[in-house]
C-alpha cells in the first residue's frame, strides 16, 4: 500500500507543478485525503518538515569542521529553535564550481526536496573563470528548480577588484540579475558579517572567526553567518510552505 502512495505523491507532484510554489507539499497533503477517502486510514504526511538542499561549495559543506559545527547542521540548529519545521540536506562540495553545481542539481532536487539554497561562486573567482559562464550556469541551476516549482535563495560573493572593474561588474551583478529573473530570494555576499567584523576588528576577527587557512570560518564564524542568514531562510521556507 506504501507504494500505491508513493506513486499517487509522485503523479499528483507532477501534475502540480505549474501551480508554483509549495506544489510537492500540497500534493502530499492531496494524497494524505485520498487516502482516507480511500479507507487507507490516517497517513501522517502533514507534520512533514520542509525539507531544503543546500547546493554549494566548501563553505556551505564544512570544510574543516566537525560535521555538527558545518554551515548546514547549525543552520538546521538555529532554524528549528525558532520553531520552523525543517530538514536540510547538505549538497555541498568542496572545491566545486557553478558548472559542478549544475552538472549534479538533477540528483540534488530528489522528490521530497521543497526548497533550494545555492551558494556558489567562490571556486569560479579563485579560477579566474569568466563570468558569463558562471552566470550561465547558475542560470541552469534556477531554471531546474523553476521547472520543479521550487523556490529558492541565491546567496553570492562580491569579486575581488584585482581581476579588473569589468571582471567584478560582471561577477558582482549576475547573482541579483539572476534573483530577479527567477524571483529568488538574494543575499548578495555569503561572507558579510565576518568582512563587517574584520573591518572593525581586522587582527582579532581573523583569528577568531576564520580556520587557520584564512579562508574557511571557524564554528564561531559559521555561527555569524547563519545568524546573518537564517532570517532570509526563514522567508525561504515560508514561501515552501505556502499552500501546502
Amino acid at each position: 500500500m506504501g507504494s500505491l502512495l508513493n506513486g499517487l505523491v509522485r503523479r499528483l507532484a507532477r501534475a502540480a507543478r505549474p501551480s508554483g510554489y509549495g506544489a510537492l507539499r500540497r500534493a502530499r497533503n492531496l494524497s494524505a485525503a485520498v487516502a482516507v477517502s480511500l479507507g487507507l486510514g490516517a497517513v501522517p504526511v502533514l507534520a512533514t518538515p520542509v525539507t531544503i538542499a543546500a547546493l554549494g561549495d566548501s563553505l556551505t559543506q564544512g570544510y574543516g569542521l566537525p560535521v555538527e559545527d558545518g554551515l548546514v547542521p547549525q543552520l538546521e540548529a538555529w532554524l528549528r529553535a525558532r520553531g520552523n519545521d525543517v530538514a536540510m540536506i547538505n549538497a555541498g562540495v568542496s572545491g566545486d564550481t557553478t558548472a559542478g553545481g549544475l552538472s549534479r542539481i538533477d540528483w540534488t532536487l530528489t522528490p521530497e526536496v521543497d526548497a533550494l539554497i545555492v551558494a556558489l561562486g567562490g571556486n569560479d573567482l579563485l579560477r579566474g573563470l569568466p563570468p558569463e559562464a558562471s552566470r550561465a550556469n547558475l542560470d541552469g541551476i534556477l531554471a531546474k528548480a523553476q521547472d520543479r516549482g521550487l523556490p529558492v535563495l541565491l546567496i553570492g560573493l562580491p569579486a575581488p577588484g584585482n581581476y579588473g572593474p569589468e571582471f567584478k561588474q560582471a561577477f558582482d551583478s549576475m547573482y541579483p540579475d539572476l534573483a530577479e529573473a527567477y524571483g529568488a530570494l538574494l543575499i548578495p555576499d555569503f561572507l558579510r558579517p565576518l568582512s563587517e567584523m574584520a573591518a572593525e576588528n581586522p587582527g582579532t576577527a581573523v583569528t577568531t572567526y576564520m580556520q587557520s587557512d584564512g579562508i574557511h570560518p571557524n564554528a564561531e564564524g559559521v555561527a555569524l553567518i547563519v545568524e546573518a542568514i537564517g532570517p532570509v531562510v526563514e522567508q525561504l521556507v515560508a514561501r515552501a510552505d505556502a499552500g501546502s
